[in-house]
């Protein structure tokens, strides 16, 4: 029987780390893109070299490391400027993951998550995922937590949720979608159903040929 490989997204503030938090607890493997990103850029990597070619040195702390809050802003904005650090980074993301994902595999993984961001923006894995979860929240709460979260002002966080595709969006395009809107338990309840739907299509073999 064929592992499970899905896609899981959501938007900024959404909640979707708990939600990937929540899944590795009850038995998923996760491969998250953030850390992936992180680990392309680590001092002595290619692709940090690589960003400091294209943005200059300003964009290094002290200790080497990237200064991701000045990298932030310098492509916050600027679409060039992000698309150059995009065909940067993506393929860099994406050949890390791809080697996580065939460890998972080969190490017998009954569900495997992909954690990213930007599932449908970027399209990193959509031709491998079975499916994709997105968790939801609605934009009034959304808006709130961004504020709360990174201290920001009203229109600061609004400029943040329009540079995703919206969320609306996002659950459209999913197969499954976890609100969380509400309480953690509500949110847990739900991830706790679709995990039971998973195992038990598993167990009896509905969920593949």
């Amino acid at each position: 029987m064929r592992q499970r490989i899905v896609g899981l997204t959501g938007g900024i503030a959404s909640g979707k780390s708990t939600v990937s938090r929540m899944l590795g607890e009850l038995g998923s493997v996760i491969i998250d893109a953030d850390v992936a990103a992180r680990h392309v850029v680590a001092p002595g990597s290619d692709g940090l070299a690589r960003i400091v070619e294209e943005f200059g040195k300003d964009v290094l702390l002290a200790d080497g490391t990237l200064n991701r809050k000045l990298l932030g802003r310098i492509i916050f904005g600027d679409h060039e400027a992000r698309r150059r650090l995009d065909s940067i980074t993506h393929p860099l993301i994406y050949r890390h993951m791809a080697q996580e994902l065939d460890r998972a595999i080969k190490a017998g993984a009954s569900v495997i998550i992909l954690d990213i961001p930007l599932l449908f923006e970027t399209g990193l894995f959509l031709d491998t995922i079975d499916e994709s979860v997105v968790v939801y929240v609605r934009p009034e709460v959304q808006l709130e937590r961004l504020m709360a979260r990174d201290g920001l002002r009203e229109e600061e966080a609004r400029q943040r949720i329009r540079a995703q595709l919206p969320l609306e969006e996002k659950a459209r395009r999913a197969e499954h979608v976890i609100d969380n809107s509400g309480s953690l338990e509500e949110t847990r309840r739900q991830v706790v159903r679709l995990w039971q739907k998973w195992s038990a299509e598993h167990e009896t073999g509905l969920d593949r040929p």
